[in-house]
């Protein structure tokens, strides 16, 4: 059997050239990554519902998590949020919902709202920890977003969100 030293040659560029493109590649699809790093029965954050809110001159894409298993999971094990995304929690009660961030990845703001959309209290919450974070008011709505994401667009308490769902 003749062996040409080109055809070999080829046949290891193509042995080692194409598993690292193959393994680049996986690092593009959207979710891979974090589908292997969420633990059974989570809910993937593309699961979620999502609404446009308003929030001044600025347009949100938020998850909303309406009910208890959505709200207790929250944005646990993300890694990233895209510049404008959030989470909102909306609750059936007019209430003081508290806020931990237990399996929550990254650092996150925090606005607390009333029915209307008036926000009442903005916090700033660590990543991985257990402190209570509680608005000083009643209120049926918070919406998490990247950490200085609030103070950064000059959103403050007393300013209104627009475009949330009724409260169920």
């Amino acid at each position: 059997m003749r062996f040409s030293f080109r055809s070999g040659m080829a046949r290891l560029a193509l042995s080692l050239v194409l598993p690292a493109c193959v393994l680049a590649a996986a690092q593009f699809v959207p979710g891979a990554a974090l589908a292997q790093s969420l633990p059974t029965g989570a809910k993937p954050p593309e699961a979620f519902p999502h609404v446009k809110l308003t929030a001044g001159m600025f347009v949100i894409d938020a998850a909303v998590a309406a009910n208890d298993p959505d709200r207790e999971q929250g944005l646990m094990y993300r890694t990233q949020l895209a510049p404008n995304e959030g989470m909102l929690f909306v609750f059936g009660e007019n209430a003081v919902h508290c806020f931990w961030m237990k399996n929550t990845l990254i650092p996150l703001s925090i606005a607390f709202m009333r029915a209307d959309g008036t926000i009442t209290d903005i916090d700033e919450m660590q990543a991985e920890t257990t402190n209570n974070h509680c608005p000083r008011n009643n209120g049926v709505y918070a919406l998490e977003m990247s950490k200085g994401w609030f103070s950064a667009k000059g959103i403050k308490p007393g300013m209104k969100i627009d475009g949330l769902p009724r409260p169920q």
